[in-house]
């Protein structure tokens, strides 16, 4: 058989999602396919994607290069002009097995498929038994958003807000859990929304809470990006009751100015994020915060800017995702007065060394202290605080290892198992 791969751009969800791919690739017996799974959540992951078009068929001429994704979801057109693409595929479409069953026959119908995404109301289970490389596992558990930040296109490559119903996902888990995986993330485009579109009151803390029931055999679970305005204190309360789930919390914060947070359309201010940790650390003392950050948003100017490097240091958030803003044809933030390209770039560059700097001193704090390891590649691997270990010695990826913290080698801890 010819070569088969794909190619993921972009979020933890992709990453499921192309697992998801390669099995429908696989049963419907495909040969010569590259599938390039793209993001659109910056103008630079989509520079990245027509790159990775250009090299698969440049090291693969004879293979047909299908484009999917956010960035093929939204602007198909734009893909399909692209001489070395062979299809574009929606959203939708790509976890459809039936199409890539009939891939050939869809080729020459037409080389767009991309349908209506704000269409799609349900969200199905997609089964898969491992992820090629990965000591860790993402699950689905919802997609789409409801929401309409002003810098934001994702709603429009993902559509509006559903779930997979919770039995589906504890048959994954326990799929993935039977082929020797420790820990398994839950994710989706606005996770702390789940449940939506579904009967009963489901909620993420009633999925957690079933999950870690029905498959005690888990040992780790943890939870992706969550909006800080829908942390609960059920949610919250979570984290001090269940220790399988563990201690790290990313936040979707964005900016720590109030006004900038109110001109992105975001519904929690600046004091919002701060209670929440407050609350969580209470439950839960030694959790650990990450959040995603954007930077030179339009009319951002030094003072609102300082406030964001406030927040982070007043919230101890360690683990930054930093984004200089990136204009979005159509968003309502493309409108507005633009902050100069360079200062944005140096804006995201101070901000992330605030973050190595608030990293290296939570580091610092933790080094005599125990944690359990999982295994990445060979000695280095996460604890269950998130926070990136090398040990002293190699181990099999997918390990979880007792472990003494040494001291601190630059970004990460030196480990010792014990």
């Amino acid at each position: 058989m010819g070569e088969c791969k794909v190619v993921t751009m972009g979020c933890r969800l992709n990453a499921f999602e192309s697992e998801v791919i390669k099995g429908h690739i696989h049963r419907a017996k495909l040969e010569n396919i590259i599938v390039i799974n793209s993001c659109a959540v910056t103008q630079e992951a989509e520079r990245q994607t027509r790159q990775k078009i250009y090299r698969a068929k440049r090291e693969n001429p004879e293979s047909r290069v299908v484009v999917t994704g956010c960035s093929a979801q939204i602007n198909p057109e734009r893909f399909a002009k692209l001489k070395d693409v062979d299809a574009v595929v929606g959203n939708a479409e790509k976890l459809d097995p039936d199409f890539w069953a009939d891939l050939p026959s869809h080729l020459a119908e037409a080389k767009i498929q991309v349908n209506d995404i704000m269409s799609v109301r349900e969200t199905a289970g997609h089964m898969i038994h491992g992820f090629d490389g990965r000591s860790r596992a993402f699950i689905e558990v919802q997609q789409g958003c409801d929401h309409r930040c002003t810098f934001c296109v994702i709603p429009y490559g993902r559509g509006p807000s559903r779930s997979v119903p919770a039995g589906e996902i504890v048959k994954q888990i326990t799929a993935l859990v039977n082929n020797g995986f420790k820990e398994v993330i839950l994710t989706g485009v606005d996770l702390t929304d789940y449940g939506k579109g579904l009967p009963g009151s489901l909620t993420l803390t009633t999925l957690v809470r079933k999950i870690l029931k029905l498959v005690p055999e888990l040992e780790r679970l943890r939870l992706s990006s969550l909006d800080p305005m829908e942390m609960d204190d059920h949610l919250i309360s979570l984290f001090g009751d269940e220790p399988r789930l563990l201690p790290s919390v990313h936040l979707s914060v964005q900016s720590g100015n109030n006004i900038i947070l109110k001109r992105m359309k975001r519904r929690h201010q600046r004091e919002d994020v701060i209670k929440v940790c407050e609350k969580l650390r209470e439950k839960r003392p030694e959790v650990t915060f990450g959040a995603d950050l954007i930077v030179g948003f339009p009319t951002e100017n030094e003072e609102m800017f300082e406030d964001t490097r406030t927040l982070v240091r007043e919230a101890k958030i360690t683990q930054l995702h930093v984004f200089p803003y990136s204009q979005r044809d159509g968003t309502p933030a493309q409108k507005m007065p633009q902050v100069p390209n360079q200062e944005r770039k140096r804006r995201a560059k101070v901000l992330r060394s605030d973050g190595v700097a608030q990293l290296q001193s939570i580091l610092d704090e933790g080094i005599g202290s125990k944690a359990r390891v999982l295994i990445e590649n060979d000695e280095k691997g996460h604890c269950e605080r998130f926070l990136p270990v090398i040990m002293n010695k190699t181990y099999k990826p997918g390990e979880i290892i007792n472990t003494r913290i040494l001291g601190r080698d630059g970004n990460h801890w030196i480990g010792k198992g014990i």
